[in-house]
């Protein structure tokens, strides 16, 4: 594939991360979305996210952004304040060719510097290739919720696969 460049997000990046999303929210169960999110909708989330102190990374390929991980907080009380849930998405045709290993290990490397101590990933199943990521990079799962969504006249399970970070 070449040299992939991690960065962080800024907001040009914003209408591609949109086209990402959509195409999951409007063609998967990988999101239980089920309206498409506007521009001015993502800038907001990703602001949310910034204002947080949190990572969103995009990974982009001779100017081209294939895909985006980011870290949002695990729940609003304070004692979860070292806990994060990951999100981590590929453009079409950017999966299978190691882009997310590398994008969610940049994440994962992100959260270990800013000292937080566990990353949990929630997986709509199935998803075997987002199953692979998780655990391929150390994530083991911890729960596992039937039939929680409901999306394009189906039930949907969710499961959770979490990694307590090295601070060495």
């Amino acid at each position: 594939m070449g040299e992939i460049n991690i960065r962080q997000v800024v907001k040009s990046d914003v209408p591609t991360i949109c086209s990402i999303y959509n195409h999951y929210v409007l063609n998967s169960i990988i999101t239980f979305e089920e309206s498409e999110v506007s521009v001015p909708e993502m800038e907001e989330r990703i602001s949310e996210i910034a204002h947080s102190g949190l990572p969103w990374l995009v990974a982009e390929h001779s100017g081209e952004l294939l895909g985006y991980a980011y870290a949002s907080k695990w729940k609003g009380r304070c004692a979860y304040r070292f806990s994060v849930e990951s999100t981590v998405y590929l453009a079409q045709g950017a999966g299978g060719k190691g882009l997310g290993s590398l994008l969610y290990q940049a994440l994962l490397d992100a959260l270990a510097e800013k000292g937080l101590h566990s990353v949990i990933g929630g997986v709509a199943l199935p998803n075997p290739a987002s199953v692979a990521l998780h655990e391929k990079l150390g994530m083991e799962k911890i729960a596992h919720f039937r039939e929680v969504g409901y999306k394009f006249g189906q039930w949907i399970d969710v499961g959770y696969w979490q990694k307590i970070l090295d601070h060495s």
